[in-house]
């Protein structure tokens, strides 16, 4: 396995601006089992890379509501999975400070200061970079364009995608 393929940042970008407000058939909905948002990140991400990983348990994949990975939907296994070591297929992220952030890349919340709950999508970095002019798209308080400054959050971590693993 290697990096044959670049993130598509663009594609990733115009799925989360196509389907900010909105649902794809394709994917199930959980924002009524909680939450959405790492299912919609998930998916601007594959729009970006192309490719999922169907490891089971520790791979990142979806099928249907019932049969995915849970690093599709959960907020700490999408983290675990894009930064992880060993190689294996599908995208690949680093750690990042604000300042590295690009459209396409991944941003996780935590509103209590404990865990990690929300996984917003970079849809636009403005300069200087500084929360005000990070724009994200989200779903579970849908948005799109919205102010990173805007959410009410105790820590934050940025994602990098480097690039995807293929085959």
């Amino acid at each position: 396995m290697r990096f044959t393929q670049d993130y598509d940042r663009k594609a990733a970008v115009l799925y989360a601006h196509q389907w900010a407000f909105g649902r794809n058939p394709a994917f199930y909905d959980y924002e009524n089992l909680g939450g959405d948002c790492t299912n919609f990140a998930s998916q601007c991400i594959f729009a970006g890379s192309g490719v999922m990983n169907f490891t089971p348990t520790f791979g990142w994949y979806y099928i249907d509501a019932n049969q995915k990975a849970p690093a599709w939907t959960g907020v700490p296994y999408l983290w675990n999975f894009l930064t992880r070591r060993g190689p294996s297929v599908g995208p690949v992220g680093e750690s990042c400070a604000l300042e590295d952030l690009r459209p396409g890349d991944l941003i996780q919340l935590s509103f209590k200061g404990e865990e990690f709950q929300h996984s917003p999508i970079v849809v636009s970095v403005g300069f200087p970079i500084t929360p005000e002019n990070v724009l994200v798209a989200a779903h579970s308080y849908d948005a799109d364009n919205r102010p990173l400054s805007t959410y009410e959050f105790r820590q934050s971590r940025f994602l990098h995608i480097t690039g995807t693993m293929r085959p």
